[in-house]
């Protein structure tokens, strides 16, 4: 299943980014984190509902993830 700009399940978006080369997720803190060469990408805490398309934009931008190559997974 390709992924959206759209809402997504934190399980989905640890998946996605461990295809993109990401690793972990790692405990540290308060949030758990994903590394990939000098990238540290701190995820969102576990909770009821999905990840929204505004938050996973800002988490994409943050981890230096083209939309395209999102789209295109």
């Amino acid at each position: 299943m390709t992924p959206r700009m759209g809402s997504i399940k934190r399980r989905d978006l640890i998946r996605y980014l461990k295809i993109l080369g990401f690793e972990g997720p790692y405990s540290g803190g308060k949030h758990q984190f994903m590394i990939k060469d000098n990238v540290t990408l701190r995820l969102p805490n576990p909770h009821k509902g999905d990840i929204g398309r505004e938050f996973l934009i800002r988490i994409l931008k943050q981890a230096k993830i083209d939309r395209t190559v999102w789209e295109s997974l």
